[in-house]
């Protein structure tokens, strides 16, 4: 039966309704599909990227590495370079950090009281030197058989290297250097330079400073047990009331620093690791010395015998144990040749009828050290090393 003219406009209606929504269905799924897409697209893109930043931040961090790695020269594997050998003990002295990078990296102090490794306390034998050791064949003497006790660090005019073997223990232990002038600040900064290099191996537990006319005056044994029993460090603190001591005080350092506080002291210490941590942390005292220590007062003469006096005196013997002789008066103290090296004259230094606190107890053991000794007096010296200073 033949359909109406309305019945035929509904069915026309009808299927432009379903073609309609078939339409709108498939832009919804091609919308969903492209939405769906750039999700996971992002996604993947978000997880790669990453991985590739992480792998280019690696590569960033494991190339200075390489260089510069803890000072160490040749380091091949970024686990070597961050191992806890590595960073508890240098392999060398070099590096490229400025003072105050220097000294930030040594005044870092751990918390944990416990060592994760087996730490055997070394002392650290620091020479403040111009230029060649003239006394080095005495020294070397001296460290035979106690390398694994001691480190030795120079402090030379920069670019200076010393003139021996590689199995002398003074082979490449030479720290980047300034140039250093008597009498000014400068002295005093090579002092805090060679702590703060001393400092970096986590084995030295003493420091000692030492001059290029240093000498010892007995075995490496005693000097040994002698400074790592101590409970305290051996900085000369005293207070002068001439010219040459207060004299040199001078107002512009207060409020800071009052002349009741104020001493002088002779500039060869030894210190145990936590005062040399004070010292090479100190900024706000250090940079008074700077500005108002000037010529004639000599900052290598009274800072350390300040500070420490002001903060840290009871970690403090209030003595050296460098024998200098000051009889003779003047700016400098006697100097030694061959003619006055003898038997006598060496056991005098060691024992000088003297007695001096060391921990609880009193002894006559005063002086580990001497000096000044001229070039000409290091044969005599050698040939009474055994007999008398037992090495």
């Amino acid at each position: 039966m033949p359909r109406s003219r309305g019945e035929k406009e509904d069915c026309d209606k009808h299927a432009g309704l379903l073609k309609l929504l078939q339409v709108l269905s498939f832009l919804v799924v091609f919308v969903a599909g492209v939405v769906i897409g750039l999700a996971t697209s992002s996604h993947i893109n978000e997880h790669f990227g990453s991985k590739a930043e992480l792998y280019s931040f690696i590569n960033h961090f494991s190339a200075p590495l390489k260089e510069n790695c803890s000072f160490v020269k040749g380091c091949d594997k970024v686990e070597d370079c961050l191992s806890i050998k590595t960073f508890v003990k240098p392999k060398n002295l070099s590096h490229r950090l400025s003072d105050d990078e220097l000294f930030w990296r040594a005044s870092m102090v751990p918390m944990k009281a416990e060592f994760p490794y087996k730490r055997v306390p070394k002392v650290a034998f620091m020479f403040l030197t111009r230029g060649p050791l003239p006394m080095l064949p005495l020294w070397e003497r001296f460290f035979v058989g106690h390398q694994r006790l001691s480190n030795i660090y120079v402090h030379a005019v920069p670019g200076y290297r010393l003139n021996v073997s590689s199995t002398s223990p003074f082979y490449r232990r030479e720290i980047p250097s300034k140039q250093v002038s008597w009498g000014d600040v400068t002295l005093a900064d090579a002092e805090r330079r060679l702590l703060a290099n001393a400092l970096l191996d986590f084995s030295n537990e003493r420091f000692v400073l030492l001059s290029e006319s240093c000498i010892p005056v007995y075995n490496f044994s005693t000097v040994y047990k002698y400074l790592i029993g101590s409970a305290h460090s051996f900085v000369d603190s005293y207070d002068d009331p001439s010219r040459y001591g207060r004299g040199r005080y001078s107002r512009r350092m207060l409020p800071d620093i009052k002349l009741y506080q104020w001493r002088k002291g002779s500039q060869w210490f030894e210190l145990n690791r936590a005062v040399a941590v004070y010292i090479i942390s100190d900024t706000k005292y250090y940079n008074i010395f700077k500005s108002y220590c000037l010529p004639a007062c000599y900052p290598d003469e009274h800072y350390l015998p300040t500070y420490i006096n002001m903060f840290y005196g009871s970690l403090n013997s209030n003595r050296t144990v460098t024998w200098v002789d000051w009889s003779m008066g003047g700016p400098h103290p006697a100097t030694y040749g061959a003619a006055n090296i003898t038997a006598d004259f060496i056991q005098s230094i060691r024992s000088n009828s003297t007695f001096c606190q060391y921990n609880s107890e009193v002894t006559s053991i005063c002086y580990l050290f001497a000096r000044k000794f001229a070039p000409s007096a290091l044969q005599p010296l050698l040939n009474l090393s055994s007999s008398v200073m037992e090495f």
